[in-house]
């Protein structure tokens, strides 16, 4: 056992005179690497494969702040990681949407199920805004001009997917004609919830023929009939593919819900009952929008199981 005393690298010198330090680095720099630990380093002929795949380099030049506080940079950043997560779960519902039209309910809850771990990701986003004060928000507030979140495409895409659609929604948009017309698409064709009540019917479910054939470009209105046809599934056997089908779109709905009550804290701490940049009427108007459910039927019903 040793003292774990470091051994000088010329130790060995004393007792063998050719043993010098030049040698013991040149034992060191050609020490054999484990083949496959060794990664590749050099892509001088092009970008790594990962920058090829992320676009890391684009994404984080994305930043223009508008002002010189620091703090406008975390403001700016949480906003675009905000509309990356709502491309995601855009995603996520369109899958299920589309599979629940083919009677795919695995592949639904599936989308569904990953949408749910999406927005607790989303929610979270908030952290960072979460304790801005009014003096922190008001610094760069101006260099906002009429810029607002109420203008995003993709949460309106997200919103027209849980079915609160409105053609006036696409107004702001007119000036970005790709933008308007993928909107304009997603106003007229049937939201999540449509599909899920088309699906209900084909599987025998009594969902009337004025919600089966209802304009999807309007938003959504609760039926007393559907309500009573989620009471009956949630009667029933739990273990059903329905019931799981419904419990993944309350988690969806439940989520969505905690999302705009913290939209709703952060700006009421930020700002107060001031009205909101880009004009609209700030807190009161998120006060409203925290009032409303996601798929209504599915909370009423509970009430009568």
């Amino acid at each position: 056992m040793g003292t774990g005393a470091p051994v000088p690298v010329t130790a060995g010198a004393d007792r063998y005179p050719e043993y010098t330090q030049e040698t013991a680095m040149s034992h060191e720099a050609h020490e054999p690497e484990t083949p496959h630990l060794a990664p590749k380093i050099d892509w001088s002929q092009g970008t790594t494969p990962y920058e090829d795949y992320v676009k890391a380099d684009v994404l984080t030049h994305l930043q223009h702040t508008l002002s010189d506080d620091p703090g406008e940079m975390v403001f700016l950043v949480t906003t675009q990681v905000m509309e990356l997560w709502f491309t995601v779960i855009v995603h996520e519902w369109e899958t299920a949407a589309q599979a629940l039209r083919r009677d795919d309910v695995p592949t639904a809850l599936d989308a569904l199920r990953r949408s749910r771990r999406e927005l607790e990701a989303l929610n979270a986003s908030w952290k960072p805004l979460a304790g801005l004060t009014p003096a922190q928000f008001n610094s760069y507030r101006g260099a906002l001009g009429e810029g607002s979140g109420f203008q995003s495409a993709m949460y309106r895409r997200m919103e027209f997917l849980l079915g609160d659609k409105s053609a006036s929604m696409l107004v702001p948009h007119r000036g970005a004609p790709r933008v308007h017309a993928e909107l304009e698409k997603a106003l007229h064709e049937p939201g999540l919830y449509d599909e899920v009540l088309r699906f209900l019917a084909r599987r025998g479910h009594p969902v009337p023929k004025e919600v089966l054939e209802r304009d999807v470009s309007r938003k959504y209105e609760p039926s007393r009939a559907v309500e009573e046809i989620w009471t009956a599934v949630y009667a029933g056997d739990e273990r059903d593919e329905v019931a799981r089908l419904g419990e993944a779109l309350t988690d969806v709905a439940e989520l969505v819900w905690r999302w705009r009550n913290d939209h709703l804290v952060a700006t009421r701490r930020a700002m107060g009952a001031k009205t909101g940049t880009g004009g609209s009427a700030g807190v009161a108007w998120l006060e409203k929008r925290a009032q409303k459910s996601v798929f209504p039927e599915l909370w009423t019903a509970r009430s009568y199981v």
